[in-house]
């Protein structure tokens, strides 16, 4: 029996919220899901790619995806994996959503998504779960859809799977930098290594490499045949300021345009100036604004 036939239909009920609008979805489900993802498929690429890759079995997916469904229509959804990440999430839903994650217990290392629904779940969950270790409560989407304003990096490349070890410390290097913490968990690293191997194994994974070592790598880590999502942009300290992000990400426009998807999206810190700086530069325009609260 598959995990999805043991629960079709299945309610998700909580103290907080008893309705019968919020239901455990499955692949009954995806066509529902990922029309509902694609009516913002910048904001929403990551869940679209997740469901898109994995379907809506719990298994292959990595988590669940809560529904709410008032009147029997999908309206809004969550994905509940490593990461809390509403999509669409109405009043009602972020509610219903926070209520389920209260009743479940905090299982994931994040809440990601549309600043407004995260900041209502938030509230909802604060007095329950543990204290976060940050909050970022503006993070710009930001995307381009045209050729870069700035001159590509030619020596910009897909890394070689046989270049995993040398691009590795600086992925390592980047994620403690930007998240506050080692990606290295109780497995010594074995699951973030193969993360970064497989993204190298699927041509997203790009970089300026010279004598051995990496100046500027950034990854594609999300894709739909809509839009693609950035991550992991890093250029070598004592190298910084010097033009090598603003060229190397002209270069991976040019490229995941071409190759990749029609729009190239990414989030960034609002603190982070700098960055902002050269994603403009390179001709990336703000959408929308994430939130994360990070634990």
């Amino acid at each position: 029996m598959r995990a999805t036939d043991r629960y079709p239909g299945r309610v998700l009920r909580t103290k907080a919220l008893r309705s019968s609008s919020l239901r455990l979805l499955n692949d009954r489900d995806l066509g529902d899901v990922l029309e509902l993802c694609d009516r913002d498929p910048v904001v929403n690429v990551f869940v679209s790619s997740r469901v898109r890759e994995a379907g809506l079995d719990p298994v292959r997916l990595g988590g669940q995806m809560w529904g709410y469904l008032p009147g029997g229509r999908l309206t809004s959804a969550c994905y509940a994996g490593a990461n809390l990440v509403p999509v669409a999430a109405s009043q009602a839903a972020a509610t219903a959503f926070a209520g389920r994650a209260r009743m479940q217990g905090r299982r994931c290392s994040s809440i990601v998504g549309p600043a407004e629904a995260v900041a209502q779940m938030w509230d909802l969950l604060r007095p329950y779960w543990s204290t976060p270790r940050e909050i970022r409560d503006t993070q710009p989407v930001m995307a381009i859809s045209g050729p870069p304003h700035t001159a590509p990096d030619p020596q910009l490349r897909r890394v070689r799977p046989d270049e995993l070890d040398v691009l590795l410390p600086a992925s390592i290097a980047m994620f403690t930098e930007e998240v506050g913490v080692s990606p290295l968990g109780p497995d010594g690293g074995a699951a973030y290594r193969a993360r970064v191997a497989e993204l190298i194994a699927l041509g997203r994974a790009f970089a300026r490499i010279e004598d051995g070592q990496v100046m500027f790598k950034a990854e594609i880590g999300a894709v739909t045949p809509y839009a693609c999502q950035v991550q992991g942009v890093w250029v070598r300290p004592g190298l910084r300021g010097r033009g090598l992000a603003v060229a190397g990400m002209a270069a991976l426009v040019q490229e995941a345009l071409r190759s990749v998807a029609p729009v190239v999206s990414l989030y960034v810190n609002d603190f982070n100036a700098p960055a902002r700086a050269v994603y403009r530069k390179v001709g990336f325009t703000e959408l929308a604004t994430l939130a994360s609260v990070l634990f």
